[in-house]
């Protein structure tokens, strides 16, 4: 089971969450007792300056990207990827980070205090991984934290085609292993991406709601925790 942090001495139950924006709240810290609470309570925390950059905002986004237990789109093309490629859980956690914060990415957002932030919180049982391998190269991945039934996905990447789909496929499939319809792949925001893989979005107020019924049930067990 993971071990649960010290709590946070932050105040982020306070935050106002009826405002018109995605940014709910600015500053605290990223310690594991921080980032867990925010999660708990529909938070995820990303800098605003340059590139990720403090200070850390911490958002809810008005539109909640999320993919739920029956809307996996499965593509023909997805469908040969995932005979073509292997996928493992938990044995490349901070190389799959590396891969997702590659400063050459457009639109890179993850620091180094971030990369720290979830380490810890892998070595604690809360944050994973999935990779995805052509032979003995990683090449697609991706990474969150799973308190109870969510999992909050982070970021993901590919170095071959429909790699970081693959990701995704083998997420829910973890995920949603035991076809309880409570749990939650929460992905932050819906681009075109992933929209065709089939990710919808939900008004914060129902995800909130959603969220609560997710926090009462257990973690996967494809996690090992």
């Amino acid at each position: 089971m993971p071990v649960e942090p010290p709590p946070t001495t932050w105040d982020l139950g306070s935050a106002r969450m009826d405002v018109p924006d995605d940014l709910i709240a600015v500053g605290a810290d990223l310690e594991p007792g921080t980032v867990l609470s925010a999660y708990r309570l529909g938070l995820f925390p990303m800098g605003l300056g340059a590139h990720g950059r403090p200070p850390i905002g911490w958002w809810s986004p008005v539109r909640r990207g999320v993919l739920l237990r029956d809307d996996l789109h499965v593509s023909r093309s997805m469908r040969r990827s995932v005979r073509r490629f292997e996928v493992t859980v938990d044995t490349r956690f901070e190389d799959v980070v590396a891969a997702c914060a590659d400063p050459s990415r457009s639109g890179r957002w993850i620091t180094r205090d971030i990369r720290a932030a979830y380490g810890r919180l892998h070595e604690l049982g809360w944050a994973h991984s999935v990779e995805v391998w052509a032979g003995e190269d990683l090449v697609g991945g991706l990474y969150g934290v799973a308190v109870g039934g969510l999992f909050a996905g982070e970021s993901m990447f590919h170095r071959s085609t429909d790699a970081s789909k693959v990701a995704v496929h083998a997420l829910h499939h973890i995920v949603y292993a035991d076809g309880a319809p409570e749990r939650i792949i929460d992905v932050q925001w819906r681009t075109p991406h992933l929209a065709t893989l089939g990710v919808r979005e939900m008004s914060r107020e129902t995800y909130r709601k959603a969220l609560g019924a997710a926090l009462r049930i257990p973690p996967p067990e494809g996690f090992g925790t």
